[in-house]
């Protein structure tokens, strides 16, 4: 017999009070998007005494003799923390742990959904970042890699460095690279569609927050021609004495051009904008830039440069929604990086490993390629399988893999 569905908008508790219209977003979310399940069953005394005691104490002796057991005889050789302290939260910003965990059980059920991934949304009652450290090591026995999210910039970047130096595990933040593989594995397709190569392009960047400075770095590894980041004051440039270390570090490795000034005059002549911040850019600086240029603005629910405007004057367009041609999203990126890490139990994530997982990902378009096709569709079923692949023979190339 199907539950009722009641709308939690509604007052039930006043009599005869006009109910509010069902809203199918409560509704769906009502008591939670995931659950627990078990593999095995318990359907008798005997599968009792082999799944809890007396047989499981073998398993836990064995595992105490052989560390590395662990991942043959529990689950935490596919399974994920997804880790966030609540403070950027999509576009709703510092909204608290409690708020974020529906976002979490989202980005939980899209590992499952999209990569075969087990994940547990952990959402921490601190922000402070020793704590949010110490608390994630103490915690990583139980899980096969990290999955941070949501995490405010410039704390995500120390977060995401000392996990890495402390855990033997993946410590991936997706807003920095998961972000940065979808938008180069695009780029690299809009690319080879117009002749043209990465070494050939100058790219543009509005933010410097957690994604706009890890799709930057991204970018120049993979050989970019240049890139310039902009943040509310302008191009990041080594003549400003305004910059946090994380920004001055960015300038740095950044704007070989050598621009300074605002994101509209970077924009003239430029082939590439990238968009991860929000606001408008005005039309006329749309139009600066160079011939059969590349708009992705990726801003969500509303795209720095609409596409009607981009079209105006870009070869090809893309951005951060699904109701549009070329979406940027990165669960075209993180179930594959995850499950490809995870297959050859990785000890992190390289930077090789996540330009395989751009290429493989570019690739999956093939022939199709086309100004409104340089990026596969979430629901391709191709994609997940390319991308984990590519991400398992980079992990044993570049000897990080474990099996």
């Amino acid at each position: 017999m199907a539950a009722e569905i009641v709308n939690p908008r509604s007052d039930s508790s006043t009599e005869g009070a006009p109910e509010e219209p069902f809203d199918p977003v409560f509704a769906l979310h009502r008591g939670g998007k995931m659950a627990i399940q078990a593999t095995v069953p318990v359907r008798d005394k005997d599968d009792l005494s082999l799944a809890y005691t007396p047989g499981v104490a073998k398993v836990c002796t064995a595992i105490a003799e052989q560390p590395d057991l662990v991942n043959d005889y529990t689950w935490k050789s596919n399974v994920v923390a997804v880790v966030t302290d609540g403070t950027a939260v999509l576009g709703l910003g510092d909204i608290g742990p409690e708020a974020s965990l529906p976002v979490m059980e989202g980005k939980a059920i899209l590992f499952k959904q999209f990569g075969g991934v087990d994940a547990v949304p952990i959402a921490l009652a601190t922000t402070n970042v020793d704590e949010i450290v110490e608390t994630v090591v103490r915690l990583a026995p139980s899980f096969g890699g990290v999955n941070l999210e949501d995490i405010s910039a410039p704390r995500c970047f120390e977060i995401e460095r000392r996990l890495q130096e402390e855990l033997d595990i993946p410590v991936f933040h997706d807003d920095q690279h998961g972000t940065a593989v979808v938008t180069l594995a695009a780029l690299r397709n809009a690319a080879k569609l117009t002749g043209r190569t990465l070494g050939d392009l100058r790219a543009v960047i509005s933010g410097a927050g957690a994604a706009g400075i890890a799709i930057a770095k991204f970018l120049l590894a993979a050989g970019i021609g240049d890139v310039a980041v902009a943040d509310r004051k302008g191009v990041v440039s080594r003549d400003r004495e305004d910059l946090t270390e994380v920004k001055r570090e960015l300038a740095e490795l950044t704007n070989r051009a050598g621009l300074s000034g605002s994101l509209e005059s970077a924009l003239g002549g430029a082939d590439v904008f990238i968009g991860v911040s929000g606001g408008t850019v005005p039309e006329p600086a749309v139009a600066s830039m160079a011939p059969g240029a590349f708009v992705f603005a990726m801003a969500n629910p509303n795209p720095e440069i609409h596409p009607d405007v981009a079209h105006r004057y870009a070869a090809v367009v893309a951005t951060g929604r699904s109701d549009y041609p070329n979406q940027i999203n990165n669960v075209l990126a993180f179930p594959g990086i995850f499950a490809g890490a995870l297959q050859v139990r990785a000890s992190r994530i390289t930077e090789g490993m996540k330009i395989a997982a751009a290429n493989a990902l570019a690739d999956v378009v093939g022939d199709a390629l086309a100004a409104d096709y340089v990026i596969p569709s979430p629901f391709d079923e191709r994609v997940a399988p390319a991308v984990t692949a590519a991400v398992a023979a980079a992990a044993r190339a570049e000897g990080v893999a474990r099996r």
